[in-house]
């Protein structure tokens, strides 16, 4: 006689241990987030004890949003919008709230964002009125059949989204605003200041999945029409789960040029260098050839991580799935 209990055991126990298998095989997968708040010349001298903790504090804060959602599973996309979302939002950084100001006193914000499974990508560049840039460059990806959207047309699709408009004076702080008016007085020292600020973070979630994305205001005083690298999907953004997510922050008119974020993939999958070996190749010796200042964080398809720059100091931290937040500002700090 048949037993039939059995004939119906055997399909639950195999399902059981199924799942059993793929918890196992998701418990080993390393994930983690790593961010930036710009690079530039940020001297500890020149920091205040309760400045350089509210950086610390934000940089933390960003870093737990996107690495809670890589801890319960989330996507990689989730967790670097979020991050990227919490910097837009604090006038520290040169990001939505904060940013830059151009030649004519108004703020222009580029964002891109890069899903390293599928090569999607999305951007935007002069737009003067969404709160959050770095969600309307993702609408752009996934809800548009384009890359990049510019200007009007980029706020008119951001109006067909729904997404939160602002005046364009949210965006300016009194800080910025001075700094803007010492600008107009004093054009060679422009050139040396308010090159910092821009923000970034890449991920790797438990799926295995890579993604990167990035936010500015731009440069101090830029002139009309001026576009940077993060919008420019392989020179400041770039995600492939071949190799590795890269965020970048600097003079983005040498990162355009040279391709940096691109570029630190390529070596990884043409040359099989490290990424720390890719990312230094092409930060320290490229870019410092060139003459280009900045940093770049990434993070690769192993959960290993690299924050090179060539400049005094770089906002930056990681949260790994095996340790625990770490943020650093100056040169002199490890990694």
């Amino acid at each position: 006689m048949i037993n039939e209990s059995k004939i119906l055991k055997r399909p639950i126990l195999f399902l059981i241990l199924l799942l059993l298998i793929i918890t196992e095989i998701s418990a080993q997968q390393k994930y983690g987030i790593v961010i930036h708040g710009g690079a530039g010349t940020i001297l500890k001298k020149n920091m205040t004890e309760e400045r350089e903790a509210a950086y610390n504090d934000k940089l933390k804060e960003a870093l737990e949003a996107g690495y809670n959602i890589l801890e319960n599973g989330g996507t990689s996309l989730d967790a670097v919008e979020t991050a990227v979302r919490i910097m837009e939002d604090s006038p520290l950084f040169n990001a939505g709230k904060g940013a830059v100001l151009t030649e004519k006193g108004v703020a222009e914000l580029d964002a891109a964002i890069m899903d390293g499974k599928n090569l999607m990508a999305g951007a935007i560049a002069g737009i003067r009125h969404v709160k959050n840039p770095i969600s309307l460059a993702r609408l752009v990806m996934e809800k548009s059949p384009h890359v990049m959207m510019i200007g009007e047309g980029a706020e008119e699709f951001g109006k067909e989204m729904k997404v939160e408009f602002v005046e364009n004076e949210y965006f300016i702080t009194k800080e910025r605003w001075e700094s803007y008016q010492r600008a107009i007085q004093r054009e060679e020292e422009r050139k040396k200041q308010e090159k910092s600020g821009t923000v970034g973070a890449a991920a790797l979630d438990k799926n295995g999945n890579l993604a990167a994305a990035t936010s500015t205001g731009g440069m101090m005083m830029k002139k009309f029409g001026r576009v940077g690298d993060v919008p420019i999907i392989g020179a400041g953004t770039y995600a492939n789960n071949k190799t590795c997510a890269v965020s970048a922050t600097g003079h983005g008119e040498y990162f355009i040029r040279l391709g940096v974020a691109r570029d630190i993939s390529d070596l990884m999958m043409y040359k099989n260098y490290s990424l720390s070996e890719a990312a230094k190749e092409v930060v320290i010796k490229k870019l410092g050839e060139l003459g280009g200042t900045g940093g770049v964080i990434s993070i690769d398809k192993d959960c290993n991580i690299a924050m090179p720059f060539n400049t005094s100091g770089m906002y930056r931290g990681y949260y790994l799935s095996d340790g625990k937040p770490v943020t650093k500002i100056y040169e002199d700090e490890s990694k």
